[in-house]
């Protein structure tokens, strides 16, 4: 693998997806992730452009990034290259999405008939196909392994890693007062081994506020809970502890 580039070039757009672009750079090895202002709910039937949303989003990923880095798990965040931009290292999406919950909530407690709000023994990791054509159905390893989106040794690993990220990320939060109910993530391949691929944002996680119950995440655009903007610059202030400034 090559060094990160000091000054990458952005090149040709190699994905886009709800909330991010992924583009090429003049080194293979490495892409640019940037951060779109736009959220999306129920598979994108709902839209809008939320002022804010890309740059504080990309400001908490590139900061949990590193805490999780810290603890042992290899990702491939590289630097922050912008207020929108990132540099990350070019991967091989394993196709499976890993979903680790600590409280039930959303599809979890409507599929099972439990209310919303109760902690669970112990988390509970789940897989989903990563698929926008099929609504990211829910598959077991058997299925992934069978299929052939993710070898036994892989599904062991990202699980591993998924736990130890949940268990920074609840400690994290936890200071702030914060429940961290659940959040998905997305891991790749890169010279035969698994990277943390992928941001970790409030779009992709449920943020409770301890005690009252108050939805700091995607959730209060899905339920119409209130301005996501607000919510997220109100998150920029818990995390950082000033309050956000377009730069």
């Amino acid at each position: 693998m090559s060094n990160a580039p000091l000054h990458p070039v952005v090149g040709e757009l190699l994905y886009e997806g709800k909330a991010k672009q992924v583009y090429a750079t003049e080194d293979a090895d490495w892409v640019v992730m940037r951060f779109k202002d736009d959220a999306t709910a129920f598979n994108g039937l709902k839209k809008a452009s939320i002022s804010d949303k890309g740059p504080i989003n990309a400001k908490i990923s590139a900061h949990l990034l590193g805490l999780v880095a810290a603890a042992g798990v290899p990702t491939a965040f590289a630097r922050t290259l912008s207020p929108r931009d990132q540099l990350f290292r070019r991967v091989e999406i394993v196709p499976v999405e890993v979903v680790v919950r600590n409280v039930v909530a959303g599809s979890f407690a409507k599929k099972l008939g439990r209310p919303e709000g109760e902690w669970l023994a112990r988390p509970v990791v789940e897989h989903f196909y990563k698929s926008d054509a099929l609504n990211d159905p829910p598959i077991n390893e058997d299925a992934a392994i069978v299929l052939g989106w993710a070898a036994a040794w892989e599904l062991a690993c990202m699980r591993e890693r998924a736990l130890r990220v949940n268990e920074v990320l609840l400690a994290f939060w936890a200071e702030r007062n914060i429940d961290l109910v659940d959040f998905k993530l997305e891991f790749g391949r890169a010279d035969g081994a698994i990277l943390l691929a992928d941001e970790i944002t409030p779009d992709g996680s449920r943020l409770w506020e301890r005690g009252t119950g108050r939805h700091l995440d995607k959730d209060v655009f899905r339920r119409d809970l209130g301005d996501l903007g607000d919510t997220y610059r109100e998150l920029h202030t818990i995390v950082f502890g000033t309050a956000y400034r377009a730069e």
